[in-house]
């Protein structure tokens, strides 16, 4: 037995009305901390025009919803407490839009052992067994270049030969 419905007696949602860009940025700030520049691309992704996306952005700074020092901060903090560099973060936080001085402010302010923290991520991956192969040597520093670490401190800790080129005295 079949049954006809009737197409048109079917309710269809109705669609949600679209939030304004005050409302979606402030939805991303309650999950984390975002630079503004992290905002705006993502506002803008979401089809917010410009100005909209801009007076958002102004508004939830004047009421500091939104601060790029505290972002830095806190980024800062996280991702040494991860076990990455100061080249890594220098990156990281110059693709949200901070200046140089900033960033060199920041990470002098950081209370990291940079060595050390390139030491227990060596310790954490590799154990502390020593190694006298070149090409394990070179692996291990490979590593902690990628996480961001002064060619000169992973040079201490793994013997390996490391390029410095692309890399910046702390």
């Amino acid at each position: 037995m079949s049954r006809n419905r009737d197409k048109s007696s079917e309710e269809k949602p109705k669609p949600k009305p679209k939030r304004s860009a005050y409302d979606k940025a402030l939805g991303l700030l309650a999950r984390r901390e975002h630079s503004r520049r992290e905002l705006k691309r993502k506002l803008n992704q979401g089809g917010y025009a410009g100005n909209e996306a801009t007076d958002a952005l102004d508004r939830l700074g004047e009421q500091h919803y939104q601060d790029d020092d505290r972002f830095a901060e806190m980024l800062v903090r996280s991702r040494a407490a991860q076990g990455y560099g100061p080249l890594r973060l220098r990156a990281e936080l110059k693709s949200h839009g901070l200046s140089d001085a900033r960033i060199r402010q920041l990470l002098d302010e950081a209370d990291v052992d940079w060595a050390e923290s390139a030491a227990a991520q060596l310790r954490r991956r590799y154990g502390t067994v020593a190694v006298a192969d070149p090409a394990e040597r070179a692996r291990r520093a490979q590593f902690l270049l990628r996480r961001g670490f002064p060619a000169a401190t992973v040079r201490g800790l793994t013997h390996a030969e490391v390029d410095e080129l692309g890399d910046e005295s702390d």
